[in-house]
């Protein structure tokens, strides 16, 4: 596959619906929304890019990225402190780790089949824990 045939299958993957949709987060047990806007993660290369490049002005309230499948992540490149939530099958929280500094790696957590990539602070201002019961759905009408 040469330069340009490669550039093009990324650019491809990138539009893919799924890479593009956006979900909420709302965390079923305290009753609050833990993310209203998130970006779904779910192929291979928008797992591997992830949060790398963002600036600091993505870290915005309400923001996320839900990393599916994943048992951990690292930081490495970034540019702000993340919180992370790590999520089950049925989406049930199975791990927390909050404010994350650049250059760290998270817990791999055997329990975990995704991850939230949360602004930080993000965990505390939802008073989410290890049990609580997350629901994740699109933000767009189904077409």
């Amino acid at each position: 596959m040469n330069r340009e045939t490669q550039t093009g299958a990324v650019k491809a993957a990138m539009k893919n619906n799924h890479s593009n949709r956006a979900v909420y987060v709302y965390n079923k047990t305290r009753e609050t929304f833990v993310a209203t806007e998130a970006a779904v993660a779910d192929s291979y290369l928008r797992r591997l890019v992830g949060l790398l490049g963002k600036t600091k002005r993505w870290a915005r309230q309400g923001c996320g990225l839900w990393i599916v499948p994943s048992r951990g992540i690292h930081t490495i490149g970034m540019l702000f402190p993340i919180d992370l939530i790590f999520l089950g099958k049925e989406r049930e929280v199975v791990h927390v780790e909050e404010y994350v500094r650049p250059f760290r790696i998270s817990k791999v957590s055997l329990k975990a089949d995704s991850v939230l990539e949360l602004p930080p602070h993000t965990i505390y201002r939802s008073g989410t824990q290890v049990g609580d019961q997350l629901e994740i759905a699109s933000l767009r009408a189904p077409q």
